[in-house]
């Protein structure tokens, strides 16, 4: 690895330690607000009060068994593989209804 000869002028630096100061208050800002929706119950009762049709919900369920799919293979775990991939099979029937 190299090192780089950078000169900076103390106004330059100043100006990139800003920069990178309001970036890092405005991530932490976010992190606390979403740590603070995920506590409300609010939160999670809008979520419920959302109306999912049965093909958003289908490729939401397909994609959480991909996900496990691909766990259980890692895990060689080939018994719980065969069973997602029936329900993977299922899923599919419904999204192919949408998709004709």
């Amino acid at each position: 690895m190299t090192k780089d000869n950078i000169n900076m002028t103390n106004t330059q630096l100043n100006d990139l330690a800003s920069k990178i100061i309001s970036k890092m208050v405005k991530l932490k800002a976010m992190e606390d607000w979403f740590k603070h929706v995920n506590k409300s119950n609010a939160a999670w009762k809008v979520l419920e009060d959302i109306d999912i049709d049965e093909e958003a919900a289908a490729y939401g369920e397909l994609a959480k068994l991909m996900t496990l799919m691909d766990i259980f293979k890692n895990d060689e775990a080939y018994e719980k593989c065969a069973i997602i991939k029936n329900r993977i099979n299922e899923v599919n029937k419904i999204i192919k209804k949408f998709n004709k």
